[in-house]
């Protein structure tokens, strides 16, 4: 058994340790350090950019991620609030402006209040626009027939 005053001073010891700003149990969880900063695979995992730490991680070592128009290769990156965030995923550019750090992996209002979105909003006619090869098919038509493909090649053909 511990004796009284034993336990007496391990309690005034935690209390010290609190008092100095160690951080405390609950920062070293969320793993955001003192000012607002936080690790970049952290932070896009926890704005939701991506459904897991090892694909931030995996997206900012495959140089997919600029922070302040800088390319990073490191996911311990530190991210302070106020950094600009540019991240390529799934053929979409997303600009991201820091707010603040994360806490936890919340739902997606709660992600939404970690950064601000400078992303350049897409108009329908841009994402409708014709390919670059000007072939076009209607929405829902299928694959194409073998005249089809015919057609299609011989338009390439003299495009060139």
């Amino acid at each position: 058994m511990i004796s009284a005053a034993r336990a007496a001073d391990e309690d005034d010891g935690d209390a010290t340790d609190d008092d100095e700003g160690s951080g405390g149990p609950v920062e070293q969880r969320s793993g955001v350090a003192a000012g607002g900063t936080q690790r970049i695979d952290k932070w896009l995992w926890f704005a939701r950019v991506v459904k897991s730490r090892t694909s931030a991680a995996g997206l900012v070592t495959s140089g997919k991620v600029r922070v302040n128009r800088a390319r990073i290769d490191k996911p311990a990156h530190t991210l302070k609030t106020g950094d600009v965030v540019t991240v390529t995923v799934a053929r979409r550019v997303r600009i991201l402006k820091m707010i603040a750090p994360g806490h936890r992996r919340g739902p997606a209002a709660e992600a939404q209040t970690l950064y601000e979105d400078l992303s350049p909003r897409l108009t329908p006619t841009a994402a409708n626009s014709p390919r670059a090869d000007g072939v076009t098919r209607d929405p829902g038509a299928g694959r194409p027939t073998k005249r089809d493909r015919r057609q299609i090649d011989n338009l390439r053909q003299r495009g060139r």
